[in-house]
């Protein structure tokens, strides 16, 4: 697993050691990317389900000024932290060990962010963290969620608003906007 572009393009990133965590693909974290280009420089940015964090570190590296990494599993934040020390990133985030609603709830009356990113392990039921989620994203922000390709997330959870689905190899990324 490897940073794809920006500052920190080449970095490699520590993968778990543990069963259960399921890192994105290099190949998908470039769609990814390449589909958010315009909205990353100097976005908000959160990292649901943050696992490694190479979602968050690719942000960062192509120049998100702030990553909020959300993670339950304290083995996964230790993960998380580690890879933030390979590639010398000392300020710019923030890791919170919290379910994503918990994080949702904590993360109420903060500035709001430009970029979500959820990667949940796939057998995760997500219709709670979608349906508010909304309330900390910018009315002009998106929604990222990873997904089986062959699992249909829901068409307007909450205040969000599916507009785009991009399908690689048994996976798929559905963009969501967020409706005022």
């Amino acid at each position: 697993m490897r940073v794809i572009a920006g500052t920190l393009k080449g970095r490699r990133l520590e993968a778990p050691t543990w069963e259960g965590l399921r890192p994105t693909s290099d190949k998908l974290r470039e769609t990814l990317f390449n589909v958010l280009s315009p909205r990353i420089a100097a976005a908000r940015v959160l990292d649901g389900y943050a696992g490694t964090g190479a979602l968050g570190i690719e942000a960062l590296s192509r120049g998100a000024t702030h990553v909020t990494f959300v993670e339950q599993d304290r083995r996964a934040c230790a993960l998380i932290r580690h890879n933030l020390d390979r590639c010398a990133i000392v300020d710019g985030y923030v890791i919170i060990q919290a379910t994503v609603l918990q994080a949702i709830e904590r993360l109420r009356g903060e500035p709001a962010f430009d970029v979500i990113l959820f990667d949940p392990p796939y057998a995760t039921d997500i219709q709670d963290a979608l349906q508010h989620v909304g309330e900390i994203v910018k009315p002009d922000g998106v929604v990222v969620l990873e997904h089986a390709r062959k699992s249909a997330p829901p068409a307007s959870p909450g205040r969000l608003v599916r507009t785009r689905e991009v399908r690689s190899g048994d996976s798929a990324l559905t963009l969501y906007t967020c409706q005022p």
